[in-house]
């Protein structure tokens, strides 16, 4: 899922489930990197928590709300909140155990 400047309100700010935001570029090897854990974390939380990008380069409203200096960054919001921030690259186990602390 993609999220924009245009859908981020809607997307992640209105959400009734935790949000997994994760800031990325193209150019960027490590969000490369991040981004085939980042989709079976998608896969593994459907229905239960939404997981989305945003590509810095093109969505520049949202980064700078934000304060995102350094990508990959996930952010994980819930009720329109951060709650929880991971800079760089992490293991898979590490963003599960952010996401399951804000599961109903």
């Amino acid at each position: 899922m993609e999220f924009s400047d245009q859908s981020f309100e809607q997307d992640v700010l209105n959400s009734p489930q935790p949000v997994l935001v994760d800031f990325w570029a193209t150019w960027c090897g490590p969000c490369r990197m991040m981004s085939p854990t980042v989709d079976a974390i998608a896969a593994e939380y459907a229905g239960r928590a939404k997981v989305g990008k945003v590509n810095v380069d093109e969505n520049q409203m949202v980064a700078s709300r934000f304060g995102i200096r350094s990508i990959p960054t996930l952010l994980l919001f819930k009720a329109g909140q951060i709650q929880e921030q991971v800079v760089g690259s992490v293991p898979k186990e590490t963003i599960n155990k952010m996401i399951d602390k804000y599961l109903g």
